[in-house]
């Protein structure tokens, strides 16, 4: 058995072990090095915490393999730095290796290929929730911090209708291609092996549709843009009653209702969730106007969304992440497209 089929066959815990031992030897290519490396999160990068020799602590990331190209990941830190420089925004700051690259290739004998290494500043604050166990807010509080998530989401979609992108720019997109095409980015959700087949059969329909509502809404600069895409409760960060934003490793260029609805899918099942939807609404039109009609095509994009996490764990099963939230994700998929469907009136 080569080394590849060795590495992608271990659990996530064995890959992050070996992972670790990368991030460390990432070390030698920033100024001062940073030592006491801890990860945080292994999903698609494994993220992990760290100290620099002047104390600073810092988030090391290694890439997962093929995912972005190195244009790519230098261009979502170039857009971090435009948000911090020009709009105010609260992202981690880059930190450029000993060189002065945004990215570093790093190679250690425990992971069969080089890995794209990069490293920000950490941010201090809670996430506002995870993505498995919801907001760990009290509903008021939950309110008040959405509505802020509206306005930094307006203030961030306002940036990329003017931001002019350098040479080389790159990020993938959340179009319809993106999302409901014969490919979509995080793989082909319809097909997903566990899928029953009125499951199947209601996801097909709301995809049909789907393509015919989104060639009637268009797209142009007023709805559409760079966009950070995972505007998840744990990437919103709580520092005092202040909101910033991290991970941009999915942003890309998509609708900017897209970014609404990616806000709003992990909150939906909850008893405070209209409240929720009315302040991230209000917060948005605080900085940037928000159309009736916009506003109600909102089951459209929170269906997309569902869409998308169905067809990551199709086309990435063997992860821990996969193979416990399958059964939700599908399950929520099912009753976005439903109530996409019914709010178009073909239910």
């Amino acid at each position: 058995m080569n080394d590849v089929v060795d590495f992608y066959a271990l659990d996530d815990l064995d890959q992050a072990a070996r992972l670790t031992l990368l991030a460390e030897s990432a070390a030698a290519h920033w100024d001062g090095g940073f030592h006491d490396v801890r990860l945080v999160k292994y999903r698609e990068n494994a993220v992990f915490s760290a100290q620099r020799s002047d104390g600073q602590r810092i988030a090391v990331r290694v890439h997962r393999h093929g995912y972005h190209s190195d244009a790519a990941l230098q261009s979502e830190l170039h857009w971090m730095r435009e948000l911090a420089d020009t709009a105010g925004i609260e992202v981690p700051p880059v930190i450029p290796s000993g060189t002065g690259d945004l990215v570093v290739r790093v190679t250690h004998p425990a992971v069969p290929e080089p890995r794209q290494v990069s490293v920000l500043g950490w941010l201090g604050g809670a996430p506002v929730g995870t993505s498995e166990d919801g907001l760990e807010l009290d509903d008021s509080l939950a309110a008040r911090l959405y509505f802020d998530a509206g306005a930094l989401a307006g203030s961030l979609h306002n940036h990329s209708c003017t931001m002019i992108a350098p040479a080389g720019f790159t990020r993938h997109s959340w179009d319809e291609h993106g999302l409901i095409g014969d490919d979509p980015l995080w793989g082909r959700f319809w097909e997903l092996p566990e899928l029953l087949a009125d499951q199947r059969e209601v996801l097909q329909r709301a995809r049909s549709a789907a393509h015919h509502d989104l060639a009637a809404f268009g797209r142009h600069e007023v709805n559409y843009g760079l966009i950070h895409a995972d505007l998840v409760p744990e990437n919103l960060l709580n520092e005092d009653g202040r909101l910033k934003i991290i991970d941009f490793d999915d942003a890309g260029y998509g609708w900017y209702l897209f970014e609404l609805a990616t806000a709003l899918y992990f909150n939906v099942d909850l008893a405070a969730y209209s409240r929720i939807q009315d302040s991230l609404i209000a917060g948005y039109r605080s900085t940037r106007p928000l159309t009736p009609h916009e506003e109600a095509l909102l089951p459209l994009f929170l269906f997309l969304r569902g869409t998308t996490y169905v067809g990551w764990v199709q086309s990435r099963p063997e992860t821990e992440t996969a193979k416990t939230m399958r059964p939700m994700l599908v399950e929520r998929a099912c009753l976005l497209a439903g109530r996409y469907l019914a709010a178009r009136g073909s239910a």
